[in-house]
């Protein structure tokens, strides 16, 4: 037993919670009754009224534990079984008191260092700090903080502040120095012998550590709009051309939860876009429901064209269709089927020329150039036919002047587009920007790709990967024009790779252009129809002065920017291109691009990553979009796997979950409004579970 001082006046009946390791996984219910300022021997433990929620409002209690003769000292406002004291018999409460007050110095000093160290660094970087718009001032300081905290080695003093009962520094990244400064002062008040549970901080600090953690949610509602759920996570759902073929989906889309809608420029084109936006603005209307839209660039992502095959007819007619001698394709140029000639004659034609051949039953038949490629090597051309016709190998073409026929040249090669094609561990695939390749006789797999950078920066021995790593190859030759690719990883029964998937070069030095012209004339369309942009593949600095000089240029102050890290670089870079991105007005947010950025970076570091990136977002305040692969199975196949449902767990610390297309994406929409809801309710009545949102 240990003399017990009570020094006030209580008048209720308590329980008494055993710090005795023989009662350490039971409640000790006695009766004790404390008058005026009687001493009572009593085991030194928590005291809880009988009226009282467990876990409240306990009172705070100093422990001292003994580990091979070493003394620990110990402060806490919640009862812990790791944690049993061994006070002596001639210890009473002031003595005990003493000894842990002077632990709550040693961590207030230590405090005290690192609020100093905050404001040096504050003082350090001023004039980056001088340098963001007045609107983000506060945010920039804050991720300032946070940066300088992670210089320091930290851990120990957070173990000390947990023990205590008080904040967690990395949980603190919304409100990093008036957290600090809230902490000194709880500590300060301990050291002055005051219960922690009497301490009551300042009106000034509070309203400013509430201000600043809410300061991510109002960025968002600035983002994205507003949202109907509690803790404002908005669900953002990738569209494409397969709305025009359902008119219902946007509204089925709006009406299961989605408040974002997005529009990827690598796919469709403006007449596309322009009619989604349209019944994405009627149905909103029809909904009263608000509904943002996010338009991503293409960038300088280098992206598979259709997979090509050597075919001995064509079927030419209003689909794009090339016509060349040799050359390379042009950029973001997806053509339906190339014609191969054999003689540079084809180089004198000009746009509107008509070209006479006799089709394969026969008859005379002609299709009309369209279009000449002036700035492509070689002389490349689109036809078309005002009606279907079919051209065969060894087809003569010629044009008539008069009554002469003046050759243009002989088909030799016919290739035809496919939708997909089926690739296997062991098979050889060649990628060429080649209008007309030449017959590679230990591959029959053809795609295009009509990136420049990748041809540049490959080497022989280096990894390649498709469609988000789906599909995984090694460089086995290459040269100016052409890349073999040995597959080393795909599905057993081989993986499908079609148009428009993504190609990595995770380990090549690549040296992209930035904004491309096909994005730059995106951006004309994306400027006067969306609420935002995304910068895809943004790696630098230089990425966002390009965007803000275009948006300066069209006068879009307003237009929200979205920061697609789908790279290392920019994984790297990223507090960098916050603090230029602060430079200015535009609201502003970050994508985790998870499929790229595992590609890039390994699977084995995707959860420190993501984690990492949220946590930087947090103490700059920039709403997050937790993007790529989130219900997969469910958007494709109308079921979710176990770990998709973790997933979205994990995603509800972002200000947005994105979900990509396909057949089951409204069903999907509203499975994860049906979460987000339920999860809100949960974490509502347990306070003690993690907050959502990046409110901590």
């Amino acid at each position: 037993m240990a003399s017990f001082k009570v020094s006030e006046n209580f008048s209720a009946t308590f329980n008494l919670s055993s710090s005795s390791s023989k009662f350490r996984d039971q409640t000790t219910n006695l009766s004790l009754h404390l008058r005026g300022n009687s001493t009572y021997p009593v085991l030194i433990s928590k005291l809880q009224s009988n009226d009282e929620a467990k876990g409240r409002s306990w009172r705070t209690f100093m422990h001292r534990h003994r580990i091979n003769g070493a003394s620990q000292n110990y402060i806490t406002d919640k009862y812990s079984e790791s944690i049993f004291p061994v006070i002596s018999a001639d210890c009473d409460y002031d003595s005990e008191t003493k000894m842990s007050a002077n632990v709550s110095a040693t961590i207030l000093d230590k405090l005290k260092a690192v609020r100093l160290w905050l404001l040096a660094s504050e003082n350090q970087n001023f004039s980056k700090l001088k340098l963001c718009h007045r609107i983000y001032q506060l945010s920039a300081t804050n991720l300032t903080h946070y940066l300088a905290l992670q210089v320091l080695n930290a851990e120990q003093l957070n173990e000390s502040l947990s023990s205590i009962g008080l904040l967690h520094l990395k949980s603190a990244s919304p409100c990093i120095l008036e957290s600090i400064k809230n902490g000194i002062q709880m500590l300060e008040n301990l050291v002055d012998y005051r219960d922690i549970n009497d301490y009551v901080p300042s009106i000034e600090c509070d309203n400013m550590i509430s201000a600043m953690r809410e300061r991510v949610s109002l960025n968002a509602a600035e983002l994205f709009g507003p949202s109907d759920r509690k803790k404002g996570v908005s669900i953002m759902a990738t569209v494409g051309r397969e709305a025009m073929a359902n008119d219902a989906l946007i509204t089925d889309l709006l009406r299961a939860g989605a408040n974002v809608l997005r529009i990827n420029c690598a796919h469709d084109g403006p007449n596309v876009w322009k009619e989604i936006i349209r019944m994405a603005k009627s149905s909103s209307q029809m909904l009263a429901k608000p509904c943002r839209v996010l338009m991503d660039l293409a960038g300088a992502k280098p992206r598979t064209g259709p997979p090509m095959s050597e075919t001995d007819e064509l079927m030419v007619s209003s689909v794009q269709i090339l016509m060349c001698s040799n050359g390379r394709i042009p950029d973001d140029l997806s053509p339906d089927g190339i014609i191969c000639v054999d003689e540079e004659l084809i180089d004198g034609l000009k746009m509107g020329d008509v070209v006479h051949f006799s089709d394969g039953r026969g008859k005379k038949n002609s299709f009309k150039v369209v279009k000449k490629f002036l700035h492509v090597d070689g002389s490349v051309f689109t036809v078309e036919s005002t009606r279907t016709t079919t051209i065969r190998v060894g087809t003569k073409l010629y044009q008539q002047k008069g009554s002469k026929k003046i050759s243009v040249g002989q088909v030799f090669k016919l290739l035809k587009a496919d939708k997909f094609m089926v690739l296997k561990v062991g098979d050889l695939l060649t990628v060429s920007r080649l209008c007309c390749s030449p017959t590679n006789s230990t591959t029959a797999k053809l795609i295009i790709c009509s990136s420049d950078h990748l041809y540049d920066a490959v080497k022989p021995d280096e990894p390649i990967a498709f469609d988000d790593g789906r599909i995984q190859g090694k460089i086995q030759e290459k040269n100016a024009d052409e890349i073999i690719v040995l597959i080393t990883h795909a599905s057993p029964a081989g993986s499908k790779l079609g148009t428009d998937k993504s190609i990595n070069i995770p380990k090549s030095e690549v040296q992209l252009k930035g904004l491309t012209k096909k994005d730059l004339a995106d951006l004309d369309f994306i400027t006067t129809h969306a609420d935002m942009v995304g910068l895809s593949f943004v790696r630098n600095v230089n990425d966002i002065e390009s965007i803000q000089d275009e948006l300066e240029k069209r006068k879009q102050s307003q237009l929200g920017i979205i920061l697609k890290v789908e790279t290392r670089e920019a994984f790297e870079k990223l507090p960098d291109l916050l603090f230029h991105a602060m430079q200015y007005p535009n609201p502003l947010g970050v994508m985790i691009g998870r499929g790229d950025l595992m590609v890039e970076c390994g699977w084995e570091n995707m959860a420190e990553i993501q984690e990492e990136i949220i946590t930087v977002c947090a103490a700059a305040h920039v709403p997050v979009i937790w993007a790529t692969g989130v219900l997969e199975s469910f958007v494709k196949s109308g079921l979710p796997s176990r770990a998709e449902i973790t997933d979205v767990a994990s995603g509800m610390r972002a200000s947005c979950i994105m979900l990509n297309k396909g057949d089951h994406i409204a069903d999907a929409v509203l499975a994860l409004d049906s979460t987000l809801h339920k999860e809100e309710k949960i974490t509502l009545a347990n306070p003690l579970l993690p907050p959502l949102n990046g409110e901590i």
